[in-house]
């Protein structure tokens, strides 16, 4: 008897270990550098942005997002440039974004954004971020806020999740920040699986699905992206919040450059 309980007293001991151990959160520090930066790949990447509505079935609205990844050298060290532009169906949707981030463990370097014609301009460090002064109208000149910690940048979120180690079962803990809010935060971003997308020439590309869940304002919202396993691409995402979903699907290369169009003219 006392050879069967102590037999079930350890199969249960190994259950809880497993357990815990499947549920360990690992926390991405810049000073760990565990983010794979090789694996962030330079080049145009576009994506499908849409929401749906429950409230209106029949109508669809549509965003077109362009993140253009540059390798550079900015005063003697070697930066991510990474310059977004986001198209609406007015000009008054239009965003344009640029960030340089350290390339050797992504830290942020500079970001600014220009929303609906104001401009917002910071440089980032690991100890906080500062509006930047020699930036021309830029609203959050006066803007300081000191880190307790580095952080990663928000709006750099589908970079920053194409770098991850990515395994089944594993969660994921990242400082991130938005430029110019409240405080930075730990998201938490678990790996629930995995799925086989279809692409357009029939292939099939086996993908991570990394899922997270939280909450703005009081209302509860789930993001799940599919990352592909070779290539470390975020091929698609979808978002679910009380009041609808919005998707995001990337575009294949032969997928027409518009930015580069509208500066010929």
């Amino acid at each position: 008897m006392k050879k069967l309980i102590s037999l079930g007293m350890a199969l249960a001991m190994g259950s809880l270990w497993s357990v815990a151990h499947a549920q360990k959160v690992d926390t991405i520090r810049l000073k760990d550098q565990r983010l794979l930066t090789s694996a962030l790949k330079p080049g145009l990447k576009q994506y499908l942005v849409y929401f749906q509505m429950p409230k209106s079935p029949k109508d669809l609205k549509y965003w077109l997002w362009l993140r253009d990844i540059k390798r550079e050298n900015k005063h003697g060290e070697d930066v991510f440039a990474i310059s977004q532009h986001w198209y609406g169906s007015d000009s008054t949707t239009y965003r344009e974004v640029y960030s340089l981030n350290r390339a050797k463990d992504f830290l942020p370097i500079y970001h600014a954004e220009t929303v609906a014609g104001k401009r917002k301009a910071f440089n980032w460090s690991a100890a906080g971020i500062t509006g930047a002064d020699t930036v021309a109208q830029n609203t959050q000149k006066a803007f300081k806020l000191d880190f307790n910690q580095p952080c990663f940048n928000w709006n750099l979120d589908i970079e920053t999740f194409e770098m991850l180690p990515l395994a089944a079962g594993k969660t994921f803990a990242i400082n991130f920040y938005d430029a110019g809010f409240d405080v930075p935060k730990y998201v938490n971003y678990t790996v629930t699986g995995s799925e086989l997308l279809h692409t357009l020439d029939g292939q099939k590309v086996d993908c991570w699905l990394l899922r997270t869940e939280s909450e703005n304002r009081g209302a509860k919202y789930v993001q799940t992206f599919w990352i592909s396993k070779k290539g470390h691409e975020l091929l698609k995402e979808e978002d679910a919040f009380p009041n609808g979903y919005r998707y995001k699907v990337k575009l294949p290369a032969l997928a027409p450059d518009v930015y580069a169009r509208f500066l010929k003219k």
